[in-house]
């Protein structure tokens, strides 16, 4: 069974999928990501990590991160996002810290956390505190092989930085990109630019894909409504949603969502 508490502060995700490419993002939640297939590419800040079967990782509160898959074949991973609610005595030292490499490798890795981590996606809906229980352990058992840091030396300060952290920040609300270049201080035509050259796609585009990357999070993880997910990704009605969903995915969101059930029942069976 996939475990899941979203829109509530005992918010915690647990599943196991196919690894795809995500888009630059953040969030205040702590994720967790463990390589049970083939290999993925975490992308934190400005550096890219290769991982490989049984690596995990850790992307802490606030910290930009990305996903890409670079290695052909069955690449899949356990995903573990947990609000800063659950991570107990471990949220005041995610605050203003953040590991300085931020994979465990294989090897390195007791036993046992592979099976709490099994246990967590086990878990049932209802035992919320089972399943923060797990966390504790895999928390308590991981934290110690990390070399922390200050928050601020895993990021930047540049306007690419500022730009993902302030669309990051804002995609569910309307602005535009006058708006924004008058809140990061920079000329429109400047930050313009900077969409086309470094994001290949202009601000609407981009700004779409960011809502766009949203949506499908809450259809794969979450049993609320088509509408509701619409207007929660910053889009102002379903038509619009439906319209650019269908152009990126090829197909409708009800479908995504099917075929994203389907997925992940037929990982969880194999797994």
């Amino acid at each position: 069974m996939q475990l899941k508490y979203v829109d509530t502060k005992e918010e915690i995700i647990a599943i196991n999928r196919k690894s795809k490419h995500i888009e630059p993002h953040l969030h205040n939640a702590l994720e967790i990501v463990c390589v049970t297939s083939g290999a993925l590419e975490l992308g934190v800040g400005q550096e890219l990590y290769h991982m490989e079967k049984g690596d995990i990782g850790f992307v802490f509160p606030d910290v930009i991160h990305h996903y890409q898959v670079l290695t052909p074949g069955v690449n899949k991973a356990t995903y573990l996002i947990a609000s800063p609610f659950t991570i107990a005595k471990f949220a005041d030292i995610m605050q203003s810290m953040a590991p300085e490499y931020p994979i465990i490798k294989a090897e390195k890795v007791e036993p046992e956390i592979y099976r709490v981590i099994n246990a967590i996606l086990e878990t049932e809906q209802s035992d919320i505190t089972v399943a923060q229980a797990y966390l504790q352990i895999v928390l308590a058992r991981c934290i110690g092989k990390l070399n922390l840091v200050e928050k601020s030396n895993v990021g930047s300060n540049d306007l690419i930085y500022q730009t993902v952290s302030y669309i990051s920040a804002n995609f569910k609300k309307k602005f535009s990109l006058e708006e924004m270049a008058k809140d990061l201080g920079v000329s429109k035509y400047v930050l313009s630019r900077l969409f086309s050259k470094t994001f290949h796609r202009n601000f609407n585009q981009y700004l779409n894909d960011v809502r766009l990357n949203y949506a499908c999070q809450r259809l794969e993880n979450t049993s609320d409504s088509i509408t509701k997910i619409c207007l929660d990704s910053g889009f102002e009605s379903q038509r619009t949603f439906n319209r650019v969903f269908k152009e990126r995915y090829k197909i409708s969101p009800s479908d995504y969502r099917s075929t994203c059930l389907k997925d992940m029942t037929v990982t969880s069976l194999a797994s």
